[in-house]
């Protein structure tokens, strides 16, 4: 595992989930010319998680048993569930195929999706600068 794929692309759905958050907020008062790129970045965002998924699953052989695979699980576990709220999100606010405007209920979807994110995110890079998962040994 001298290059694993996951934290290659793990940035393409982050970035796109956080920055559809900030549309949505900035949705709130600015109105539709900033909501609407919110939805195309949920899509980009929840698509772009599935092969990043995908990737850390397949690595998850070379995590080693105790504290990093307890990490390794609230990772899995947090970022799942970030995926869960943000396509929730997604497909609450679609009419016919065409996005609506947020409004509290869709801004407090995105904020859980940011929480569980973030702490995918800190249980990550625990993996990586705590455990040293994933990274070249000389």
């Amino acid at each position: 595992m001298r290059h694993p794929l996951h934290p290659a692309i793990v940035h393409f759905p982050v970035a796109c989930w956080l920055l559809a958050v900030a549309a949505d907020v900035a949705g709130l008062w600015l109105g539709e010319s900033a909501w609407r790129w919110s939805s195309g970045l949920l899509v980009v965002g929840c698509a772009m998680a599935l092969p990043a998924m995908l990737a850390g699953l397949l690595e998850l052989r070379q995590v080693p048993e105790g504290a990093p695979m307890r990490d390794a699980h609230a990772h899995m576990t947090a970022m799942l569930m970030a995926f869960v709220l943000f396509a929730a999100r997604l497909l609450l606010w679609q009419e016919q195929g065409h996005p609506l405007p947020p409004g509290l209920p869709a801004v407090l979807l995105d904020a859980a999706g940011a929480a569980a994110l973030v702490t995918g995110g800190w249980f990550g890079g625990r993996l990586v600068y705590g455990h040293g998962v994933g990274r070249g040994r000389p």
